[in-house]
């Protein structure tokens, strides 16, 4: 299950960002950018992505440049950092990624 929490700008996600949600975290998503040209998603609720999930994310960033808008992805969870350096996508989202230290 994916959730979403709007709090200014900030559009927070959390729980499952897989193939059993991609299409309808790509219809939210898509009318939050609609909604809000500053907008910036937190990915620190995110406990399981998939290559759909990562899909989803792709295309929200290209719609977002389509738009003028920057987009920004913060916060990236432990899973987010995982699957994007398993593709090694760091560098196609364009966001500062933040790693963790171990505890």
């Amino acid at each position: 299950m994916i959730t979403f929490e709007h709090n200014q700008h900030t559009l927070r996600l959390w729980g499952d960002l897989t193939i059993y949600h991609a299409a309808e975290a790509r219809s939210r998503l898509g009318e939050e950018l609609a909604r809000d040209p500053e907008l910036e998603v937190d990915l620190s609720g995110i406990e399981e992505l998939d290559t759909s999930g990562v899909q989803v994310l792709l295309w929200l960033k290209a719609e977002a440049r389509a738009q003028g808008q920057s987009l920004p992805f913060t916060s990236h969870s432990p899973a987010v950092l995982e699957v994007f350096d398993q593709l090694n996508l760091a560098a196609a989202f364009g966001d500062t990624l933040l790693i963790a230290p171990n505890a």
